[in-house]
């Protein structure tokens, strides 16, 4: 009798890790999105490509091998906005800072830092919190936003809580506009950013959802002052934090931005 083994070599191994990592990741990055089902319906029907080939039903295996292949292009147009936020978030130091957690080989010298000033920023946002002003800041890292600082009245001056605060005073031309940092400088006011699609809380408002919004296809950190609550929020790497203090914000951008805590 023929005994049929399996010969599992330690490359096929760290091949189903890698394979399982990936869909994890993007199964984090799509979660909360109406692409989340089509995601999990294309896994699905490739494992019972998977399973049919192994099987060998060779009518049924290649209608859906024709079916994926020619699927290819219209999956690239479809998950356009995810694979834009996948690569994204690949090609920066935080990719490498989270998942290096869990996978100390990607531990590497890969560590990124800002020349910022945090001391007008946290001030501006204090004040502005305490009188309910409403502001949304975003903080650039290595992609400089160039496209979005055109939207708006550049105005390239010196980081400083007064003008931060000029700025977005209610009375002001450019209060409505998100506000773009670089390094110690305030590049642009009045600037307009893309509002997510996520499914967020119905109460939240257009400077969340923009916060949301230019955190999805970029790397910077966005700061939202409520003019409603008050309450301070930011949101990073798609993803929103709500009411946060001025100390939660402060630890928060020093240990994103490389910085030392004063």
């Amino acid at each position: 009798m023929n005994l049929l083994f399996i010969n599992i070599r330690i490359l096929d191994l760290v091949d189903i890790l890698l394979v399982a990592a990936l869909l994890f990741t993007l199964y984090k990055m799509l979660k909360g999105t109406v692409a989340i089902n089509i995601f999990l319906g294309l896994v699905a029907l490739f494992l019972i490509w998977q399973l049919v080939t192994a099987i060998q039903m060779k009518l049924l295996s290649q209608i859906l091998g024709a079916f994926i292949s020619v699927g290819l292009v219209a999956l690239i147009i479809i998950f356009q906005p995810e694979i834009r936020q996948f690569l994204l978030a690949l090609g920066t130091p935080y990719f490498f800072r989270r998942y290096g957690k869990k996978f100390h080989f990607l531990k590497f010298a890969f560590k990124e830092k800002t020349d910022i000033n945090l001391d007008p920023l946290l001030v501006a946002c204090k004040h502005m919190a305490s009188t309910k002003t409403g502001a949304l800041i975003v903080i650039t890292r290595q992609n400089e936003l160039a496209q979005f600082v055109r939207t708006g009245q550049e105005i390239n001056s010196n980081l400083s809580s007064s003008l931060i605060e000029n700025i977005f005073f209610k009375n002001s031309p450019l209060h409505d506009g998100a506000m773009i940092i670089t390094a110690n400088h305030i590049k642009a006011a009045g600037c307009i950013l893309p509002v997510s699609k996520k499914q967020v809380n119905r109460h939240v408002g257009l400077r969340h959802r923009a916060a949301i919004g230019i955190s999805e296809v970029s790397d910077s950190i966005a700061v939202v002052v409520s003019e409603e609550t008050g309450n301070i929020a930011y949101a990073m790497h798609g993803e929103i934090t709500y009411l946060v203090s001025v100390q939660d914000l402060q630890e928060m951008l020093v240990e994103e931005l490389g910085l030392e805590m004063e």
